[in-house]
């Protein structure tokens, strides 16, 4: 085993060319190698050979031939992650050497939570621009569905939220920074709003605003609801946006709503919304970094990462 791994090893470092992995990840972006061909601007026999060249030097079958085109195998599927990955990371350097030669200080992609949007990350981001005002700093916002393939991909840099409980975590350094409590609130003038001593009875008649399906938050509720005599909401708005969540819960409605501690509490001070008197049986988990390890990351990205630790020392 360890002959053939150093064999393969050996292949890959002396006749894998760049041109190959574009093509391979066009392949598995189009379904079809002519497609790919096109993309690359090369002749469909050129494209099948460079193929076969790679499952040959892989000694792997990369592609399954059906009428429609191709579908990756498993070891298909591993290449091209790795060569989004690959190319990602050409991308990056040739973005920081023109970082370098233009006098800026780099840049930093930042993947980011509910949990971190509203304190965490905007410190971050101060912190960041005091010490090096030229960095630029790109900061994409989604559940972890959506930025965890892009961190994997070298899209991203660095994901700062949550952090995953079971999904996610294959391959990714984590650092954890704090505990966040997750609250049930409303707007001011909820029916329930101020009132002490809450139990799920007085919860029933209301409707919810809940988290997307795939992430772990959803899951918990999920099985709250089903401990719950498989309680089902009589209205419900699955929404992620906290701005739309807020306008929801602060514009008159009944609708019930669950939000991290520190993205609520401005709002709960302020008293556009309230938190319910309700003891949640889940929900509190660490908030911390997500990345594919130190040493992946750029000059602009590791300053990123020291500055939401400190930062974070506050909270």
């Amino acid at each position: 085993m360890a002959a053939k791994h150093s064999r393969i090893v050996e292949r890959a470092l002396t006749r894998l060319k760049l041109r190959q992995l574009r093509l391979l990840v066009a392949v598995g972006k189009n379904g079809n190698i002519q497609a790919a061909a096109r993309e690359l601007n090369v002749s469909q026999p050129a494209a099948t050979k460079m193929i076969k060249d790679l499952e040959l030097d892989f000694e792997v079958q990369l592609f399954d031939r059906t009428n429609r085109g191709v579908v990756p195998t498993v070891y298909g599927e591993a290449l091209i992650r790795h060569g989004k990955l690959i190319s990602a990371q050409i991308s990056n350097a040739a973005q920081e050497l023109d970082d370098l030669s233009e006098g800026t200080s780099g840049r930093v992609v930042v993947g980011t939570l509910l949990a971190a949007s509203s304190r965490l990350l905007p410190l971050a981001i101060g912190r960041v621009l005091e010490q090096r005002p030229n960095v630029t700093i790109k900061v994409v916002e989604g559940t972890n569905e959506v930025l965890m393939p892009g961190l994997r991909a070298g899209e991203i840099d660095l994901v700062v939220g949550r952090l995953p409980t079971h999904r996610h975590r294959q391959d990714l350094s984590q650092i954890s920074l704090f505990q966040e409590k997750i609250r049930l609130v409303t707007g001011a003038a909820h029916p329930l709003a101020g009132r002490s001593a809450l139990g799920f009875k007085d919860l029933r008649p209301f409707g919810w605003i809940l988290p997307p399906v795939e992430t772990s938050l959803r899951r918990q509720l999920d099985q709250f609801f089903i401990d719950s005599d498989d309680y089902t909401p009589p209205a419900s708005v699955e929404s992620v946006s906290y701005l739309t969540n807020r306008a929801l819960l602060s514009g008159g409605g009944d609708l019930m709503g669950l939000m991290p501690s520190h993205v609520a509490a401005q709002d709960i001070a302020a008293g556009q919304l309230a938190e319910l008197a309700f003891d949640l049986p889940f929900g509190a988990g660490p908030v911390g970094i997500s990345f594919r390890g130190a040493e992946q990351l750029s000059p602009a990205a590791k300053m990123f990462l020291d500055a939401l630790e400190d930062v974070s020392q506050g909270m």
